[in-house]
């Protein structure tokens, strides 16, 4: 067969994968010559169980991946994974996207690992700003469940349990202190859920829309190899996979780019252990498996149902399906011989179904019977495209439309296998309100081997179409159906990119966010407005600014002429504030008027190789915040990027010349001709010159340099000895940070020119700020630096090594794990002076 080829692909493509953050992704399609039999594989297995699993967790890369990789690419149990938030707080190692723009790329990222595992995947999360929002780290599991609205979140989890009605659940964090607090309040939720989900007084509404209640067979958590029930082989090798269960994961798990995840492991013996926390089933101190005493097979569930009333019938019926997938695998690698037998299995699913629905079985029977039969006619509608090589697609003429726009879609079926199949019908579903319209039959009689049916559809999309959303379904999907020695299935096709309405005229404000100097309130703001045409054609609109009252803005509108779709103006507007504005936030929006049309979005393409195109649109603004603020004339800064912040944006808007510097520049570069260089986060992690050029850039500060080192992790390389006097990290890493933005800062040196120069720092400056105020704090540092503030969150022993500087020769070194890169987007002003006056010592 294949035994051992997705072993050594799997070492060369991890490998590669390591190199770089932008490569192709690691995925079954690279193995081009050998999927076939594969993915044959991955889609019969299902048939032979009827168990099922859930695994929940709080991010995306939270799922258990070797386990999940186990359960149903190994044992072809139902599985299913359920993520509470999209990632939106967290770090971004392959661009600089925070907040929603990096949730959508991890939103992304986790749906391709999904494909890889074959696991069902949901999140509670539904929408751009939904309640249910990683709002960055947390220690309290109360804290999280606060913020995210505990009956929000909560009443999804129990809709997620009863829609799926899993008969495991398996948490992927217990509720522990040194744990973050999203991870442990998906846990809390999840163990009260494995009642309440069979409570029919919790959240009743849900059963008048048709959900029933439902009882969770066991819920297991996380446990060691020193207390543990079920022990999970994931080392285990499947030989047609050609890797273990680890290995399958990891596939997955370099998925999660954006994280940094994904390693490679060596083949051998390894376990995951899983403690039974709640069960409603007789247990073994030691079970063999997670389904110990529960209904695994066909047989398991004839068993159960031949007793009641009417149930010898259906007992009968589910054992001819016990006996249909077991000829399945069988039949297996026999593409035709498996397709015959998965479509005489459609057909006795058929049967079983009416007869579970016409039987006397109690209401409660009836439902678990029909969902698990459910299950089973999805699983053979995917076993029996890829026994028969079918290929189905569906194709837009273009993914980027505009409302109101008609374009053309084409459904295709592609029949790769050696028999002929009959009455094809290509069907191609839109959302309500839209039109889909053939422009040619739709049905076939016959496809043969090597033949393409195909159908276009003129799609009109109607003018009040809601803008793109990227975490809804896909506005576009094909049904086709297809008929195989008499019984009918059925394969769902989705586009390969997202299909979005965009807004007609997408608008970009550069900058996106500024500071108004309050001490030069008549100092015009450069506004640039870079529109995109997304209309089907030539297209011409008028470009203005919606400023706040008393405000002026020159040139009041600006037309502009498109010849085609895709071409991008931009405009150059002049924007000053009222004589009399005051320190606060304010907003200025773009607008473009054209063709009866109006827009005020933007549409950001979202583009990586890992996930492909989707596009995050939001309003098109420009958050300005006032306050005062003194810059030096004149001051030089070399900036060290990482590819993670955009602080040298803000710097360079803020009037100081702000140059990035390259590698060369770093090695042999004049270092001395800047007044200051500054670190970007992380950066001797990800910028490979920098430790061995570290000498040059302590040489430059002993020579008088002022040197700004924002925060780095241990495994970003960092040494105490890379600093001038050694700086240790604190580990575990989630012990040394502050989460809570309004915790209390106490200057420790008020008189240092940190504090002073050229910006006087208050308490008031310390407000304000958003998400957190330092990660990775230092645990030890040399007695020749400052401690400048202290810092930490309620009831916790404070922090003083979170902002340290030092003279070193004639120079300062100052290391800060402040999070600068969240603070200084958001135009918090005291972290924007401090930050100004922390790059202007010696100025």
């Amino acid at each position: 067969m294949r035994k051992g080829k997705l072993a050594k692909l799997y070492t060369l493509t991890t490998a590669a994968a390591l190199v770089g953050s932008m490569i192709m992704p690691l995925a079954p399609q690279t193995a081009h010559a050998d999927r076939g039999v594969v993915d044959l594989w991955k889609a019969i297995k299902p048939l032979t169980t009827i168990a099922s699993a859930m695994n929940t967790g709080a991010h995306p890369d939270d799922e258990h991946s070797a386990v999940l990789a186990y359960l149903s690419l190994g044992k072809g149990v139902d599985t299913s994974s359920i993520i509470a938030n999209r990632g939106e707080g967290g770090q971004n190692e392959i661009g600089s996207e925070l907040g929603n723009a990096l949730g959508i790329i991890r939103t992304r990222e986790l749906q391709e690992a999904s494909k890889i595992t074959n696991i069902h995947l949901e999140n509670l999360s539904e929408k751009i700003d939904d309640p249910i929002f990683d709002f960055g780290f947390s220690k309290s599991p109360d804290e999280t469940l606060e913020k995210w609205g505990e009956d929000v979140a909560y009443e999804r989890l129990i809709r997620k349990i009863r829609t799926l009605r899993p008969d495991v659940v398996i948490p992927a964090f217990l509720n522990e202190p040194s744990t973050h607090g999203h991870h442990r309040a998906i846990n809390v939720i999840t163990v009260r859920a494995y009642k309440d989900a069979a409570d029919p007084t919790v959240f009743p509404e849900q059963l008048k829309e048709g959900l029933t209640p439902w009882q969770v067979k066991k819920l297991y958590l996380p446990a060691t190899q020193k207390d543990y029930n079920v022990s999970v082989p994931v080392g285990a090798y499947d030989e047609v996979y050609g890797a273990s269960y680890v290995q399958l994961g990891e596939e997955s798990r370099f998925m999660h780019k954006s994280q940094g995840m994904g390693r490679v492991y060596d083949e051998g013996p390894s376990s995951n252990y899983y403690k039974l926390d709640q069960s409603v089933v007789k247990a073994k101190d030691k079970e063999t498996d997670f389904f110990d005493g529960i209904a695994y097979t066909f047989t398991d569930l004839a068993k159960e149902v031949a007793g009641q009333s009417g149930g010898a019938k259906i007992a009968s019926d589910l054992q001819k399906l016990q006996k249909d997938g077991e000829e399945v695998i069988a039949a297996y690698p026999h593409f035709e011989a498996v397709a015959k037998e998965v479509h005489e299995m459609i057909t006795d699913v058929a049967k079983a179904t009416a007869d579970v629905q016409a039987s006397g079985l109690s209401s409660e029977s009836k439902t678990d019977l029909l969902h698990r039969l459910n299950v089973k006619q999805a699983q053979l509608n995917k076993a029996s495209a890829e026994s028969l090589s079918l290929v189905t697609k569906v194709k837009p003429e273009t993914g980027e439309l505009v409302a109101g726009q008609t374009t053309k879609v084409t459904v295709s079926a592609y029949n790769g296998g050696q028999v002929k199949l009959g009455k094809v019908n290509l069907a191609l579903n839109v959302p309500k309100g839209w039109r889909a319209t053939p422009q040619g039959t739709t049905s076939f009689n016959q496809l043969g081997y090597n033949e393409t049916v195909k159908t276009t559809y003129e799609v009109s999309v109607p003018a009040d179409a809601d803008l793109f959303q990227p975490y809804a379904a896909p506005a576009l999907t094909a049904d086709v159906s297809y008929s195989f020695t008499g019984a009918t299935a059925t394969s769902h096709a989705v586009p390969s990119d997202a299909v979005a309405v965009l807004p007609a005229f997408a608008l970009s404000l550069s900058p996106s966010a500024t500071v108004l100097n309050t001490l030069k309130p008549q100092e015009p703001i450069p506004v640039k407005v870079t529109v995109k045409n997304y209309n089907p054609g030539a297209a011409k609109a008028n470009i203005s600014l919606d400023v706040p009252a008393g405000w002026s803005v020159e040139p009041k509108a600006t037309p502009l002429d498109f010849a085609a779709k895709g071409e991008t103006k931009s405009v150059a507007f002049a924007v000053k504030a009222a004589s009399s504005v005051k320190p606060d936030s304010y907003k200025v929006t773009a607008v473009a008027t054209g063709g009866g049309k109006e827009s005020r979005h933007g549409a950001q393409v979202i583009r990586y190789p890992h996930i492909g195109t989707t596009y995050f649109v939001q309003p098109a603004e420009l958050a300005i915040q006032a306050f005062d603020l003194k810059v030096p004339e004149g001051l030089k800064v070399g900036y060290v990027s990482s590819g993670f912040d955009n602080i040298d944006q803000y710097l360079q808007q803020l009037g100081v010349q702000v140059t990035n510097l390259t590698a060369k520049d770093i090695e042999s570069g004049d270092l001395s001709q800047y007044d200051t260089i500054v670190l970007g986060i992380r950066a001797y992690g990800f910028r490979p010159e920098l430790i061995p050029s570290n000498a040059r850039l302590l040489k430059y500060v002993e020579n008088g340099g002022n040197l700004v080192v924002q925060y780095h992790k241990p495994e970003d390389k960092w040494k105490p000895e890379l600093a001038p006097y050694p700086i240790k990290i604190g580990e575990p890493l989630i012990q040394w940070r502050v989460t809570d933005e309004n915790s209390k800062v106490t200057m420790l040196a008020p008189d240092h020119p940190l504090f002073s120069t050229p910006n006087k720092i208050t308490e008031q400056d310390w407000n304000n700020w958003i998400q957190d105020r330092s990660a990775y704090n230092p645990a030890q540092w040399g007695k020749e630096y400052t401690e400048l503030i202290s810092n930490g969150d309620a009831g916790e022993k404070e922090f003083t090594g979170t902002f340290l500087s030092a003279k070193y020769g004639k120079g300062t070194y100052t290391y800060s794990s402040l999070v600068w890169y969240r603070e200084i987007p958001a135009l918090v002003p005291g972290a924007i002076r401090l930050f100004v006056n922390m790059v202007s010592l010696h100025q």
